[in-house]
């Protein structure tokens, strides 16, 4: 049985982030900045706007921020390992540092914007004004304001506690509680208790949006949001336009899967729970945002013929795994790849299970303490299927954070932050399939062709049902920035963006007070969630490029990497690249290809998609939004 599927994790990089986890930046074509903005008077002594002083302004940039960026997220790593008044304290002043000094060298940059530079200084100095994910304004108590505003929310989600049968659950008992109920009165029960923890932070929110548009105005960007969107080598328009492009090349499957679902739970449920036309109920895919389906799989497996003969579950408990040893067979995967194993710091710094003294930050995410080699996860794992994918999910943050530690400190990210998530999504591709798992004795028996059907669908209840989900929580955040949905609004356009994009509704109607959205731990947590869509086309297009490099002639969801090194050679080259270089270069170094393109979605999941056709033939397919 699957559990709690995070596969959208956090990943907690230095290299100019907010100094807060998964503040990854970009870079890409930006405006003007504001008349306001600029260099202070002495800066502008210090640095004169010439070629010389742009070199040497970002110079002293990089050493600023590579000095403090190492005790912020030490800080940090405390809080989220040790939830405190005092290491709350402490992280709100240091993440207010570090934001100050953001606003502070991303004005400097502007006065760059028309001077003559090289082209690795240009990309520098965007990089530094599109470094913040929530920037401060530029005047006195903004940024600690933030800082507070930021940190209270982010530990109200950690802290989340409801009432649950006469008893408080947290988070990680309620996951495991709606993915294993088959009663709509319990899932419902869950799926409004857990949203009772939001509410309070509405007002915490709205103002954060406040501080932060001023910020980016400041910064000559319309709203946050845009600021976000030029963070892709590309205007933000173009940026928006090109993944309503990819989402209209997956949608179509999208909504055959859609549709074979919503029949399938009309035949459990019947029609007053779930009727067989219109939107699905939220609560009734096992999941606790409905962003992935793949614990009810049993409810919809295939109802004659084609059944799975193996559970990764039952594999995992049946060897005596346990949460260390998964995580050393992750590493595994990519040693076999000929990438150096992880330092003896990792096992010893890592927060690998959730400990039992003291509140924690449970969501998953990847470590990058020094911007050298002091690499950790973090994470509450269990012995599941689930986790034994994030698992190899998370460490792809760490290969990857460790192979362009040699680049400046403005280049030590991702090609751009949809790649940091791909890297380990890709490399799970070929963990979850029989070929890996029999590679590595989990399972002593390959199974044929006649259990493609059973294994795809699996994959899609999690991949393609998440698409949806990953572009919507930026689409409501991208409205929120800009104004055209007001805090009086929040609730009801998160609705209706899940109704327009994922076909699905809450299981009854919502408080007058509700903030929906703060259930979801990116949305308190900031952290731009638009790389996890790109994620989930790009590691199919990693996918599709490896096993062609590895001369895989079978059907492309069988494909295992693992073991090939002239795959991990071109992989590792491409990680080594960082940010130094636009991300479509990137791309081409590792799969000859310099686009997004999803049609590697539909290549994986063709057998599926004509299955599907055929199941759903006769049936009212889609939904009014």
């Amino acid at each position: 049985m699957k559990r709690s599927l995070m596969t959208a994790s956090a990943v907690c990089a230095l290299a100019f982030g907010l100094a807060a986890c998964a503040s990854m930046s970009k870079e890409g074509e930006v405006a003007p900045a504001a008349a306001s903005a600029g260099q202070p008077a002495d800066a502008q002594t210090r640095f004169p706007a010439t070629a010389a002083g742009a070199a040497a302004f970002v110079s002293d940039a990089e050493t600023r921020l590579a000095d403090l960026s190492e005790e912020a997220a030490r800080i940090q790593w405390t809080r989220a390992t040790n939830i405190t008044h005092d290491t709350m304290w402490l992280e709100s002043r240091i993440n207010a540092q570090y934001t100050e000094l953001q606003v502070e060298l991303a004005n400097g940059a502007a006065a760059f914007n028309d001077v003559q530079v090289p082209a690795d200084v240009r990309r520098k100095l965007n990089l530094l004004r599109l470094g913040i994910v929530l920037p401060a304004p530029n005047r006195p108590g903004a940024a600690s304001e933030l800082a507070e505003l930021t940190t209270r929310l982010d530990s109200t989600y950690a802290t989340g506690k409801f009432e649950y049968q006469g008893r408080q659950i947290t988070l990680d008992d309620a996951t495991i509680l709606m993915a294993e109920s088959r009663n709509p009165a319990e899932t419902k029960a869950l799926y409004e208790g857990w949203r009772t923890i939001s509410p309070g932070m509405a007002a915490d929110y709205a103002r954060m949006v406040e501080i932060a548009n001023e910020g980016s105005r400041e910064l000559g960007f319309a709203d946050t949001g845009a600021m976000w969107r030029a963070g892709y080598d590309m205007q933000p328009d173009a940026f928006a336009a090109e993944t309503d492009r990819l989402w209209e090349q997956v949608k179509p499957f999208y909504e055959n899967l859609h549709c074979y679902v919503r029949g399938r739970l009309n035949a459990k449920y019947g029609d007053a729970v779930q009727p067989d036309h219109g939107p699905i109920r939220a609560d009734l895919l096992g999941n606790m945002w409905s962003q992935q389906w793949g614990n009810i799989y049993d409810v919809v497996a295939p109802t004659t013929g084609g059944e799975s003969s193996y559970d990764l579950t039952d594999l995992l408990v049946s060897q005596n795994y346990d949460a260390n040893r998964m995580v050393r067979t992750g590493e595994g995967f990519y040693t076999s790849l000929g990438i150096a194993p992880l330092p003896q710091t990792f096992w010893e710094r890592s927060m690998i299970t959730r400990p039992r003294d003291r509140e924690v930050v449970c969501h998953a995410s990847a470590w990058d303490l020094d911007n050298r080699d002091d690499i950790r996860i973090k994470m509450c794992t269990q012995v599941n299927g689930d986790d034994f994918y994030t698992v190899h999910h998370e460490l792809g943050h760490n290969v990857y954070q460790r192979a362009y530690k040699d680049q400046p400190f403005l280049f030590k990210n991702g090609a751009n932050d949809g790649f940091h998530e791909a890297i380990g999504d890709f490399v799970g591709l070929s963990a979850l399939t029989p070929t890996y798992l029999n590679q590595i004795g989990l399972l002593q028996t390959v199974p044929g062709e006649e259990e493609d059907i059973p294994f795809l669908l699996k994959m899609a209840l999690d991949k393609i049902a998440f698409l949806p989900f990953g572009l919507m929580v930026d689409r409501w955040r991208w409205d929120v920035f800009s104004g055209e949905t007001s805090p009086a609004e929040y609730n009801d356009a998160w609705s209706a963006d899940m109704l327009k994009y994922q076909g699905l509704v809450p299981p009854g109607p919502r408080p007058a007070n509700a903030f929906d959205p703060g259930a979801k731990y990116h949305i308190p947590g900031n952290t731009p969630y638009t790389r996890y869509f790109l994620a989930h086309i790009y590691q199919f297009q990693f996918q599709r490029a490896a096993c062609r490099m590895a001369g895989w002639t079978g059907p492309l969801h069988r494909c295992s990497v693992y073991g090939n090194e002239e795959v991990g050679q071109r992989f590792n080259a491409m990680l080594e690249m960082g940010q130094s270089r636009p991300w479509p270069e990137a791309m081409q170094a590792f799969t000859g290809e310099t686009g997004n393109d999803a049609s590697a979605v539909a290549d994986y999941f063709a057998p599926l998609n004509r299955w599907l056709t055929e199941q759903n033939r006769g049936k009212d397919c889609g939904w009014e939004a």
